[in-house]
């Protein structure tokens, strides 16, 4: 476990929780799943982190709540977002997909707009003009 990471999420306590990594824990990208970012996704899981977002792969990706194995987990389970459509190039989703899947793209390049509230939160993604792919939504803070 990152002691420093887990001393960081006590330290600084909130009920809507973002962390941003390079690599993802899990992805149906080209790079694959990052196993090396386990530690680092339990110690957010243990903290009650709602979303770790990423990039690295080119695409879009999200996933359900999960824990740190992957078994869906609703009610106290992150809900990681890969984001790598900033414009340099498009990866490829990967079949099959990496379990807890929801929405995948990897043709459109965009943004991911996210508002934290106190109790919740919002995402949207927003394509670049002439695209159509979205994928928008709430979730509860724990």
């Amino acid at each position: 476990m990152p002691r420093w990471l887990a001393d960081d999420l006590a330290d600084h306590p909130a009920l809507c929780t973002l962390a941003i990594s390079h690599r993802p824990r899990f992805s149906s990208g080209n790079s694959g799943s990052a196993p090396v970012q386990g530690a680092i996704f339990q110690t957010l899981y243990d903290a009650g982190v709602e979303i770790p977002l990423s990039g690295n792969d080119h695409d879009y990706q999200r996933f359900a709540p999960q824990a740190p194995d992957q078994t869906p987990d609703p009610a106290g389970g992150v809900v990681q977002f890969v984001v790598g459509t900033g414009g340099k190039s498009h990866g490829t989703i990967n079949l099959p997909l990496e379990p807890n899947s929801l929405a995948q793209n990897d043709d459109t390049y965009g943004l991911l707009r996210l508002v934290l509230h106190p109790d919740r939160y919002d995402w949207r993604f927003i394509p670049i003009p002439g695209r159509t792919f979205t994928d928008s939504g709430s979730g509860t803070c724990h």
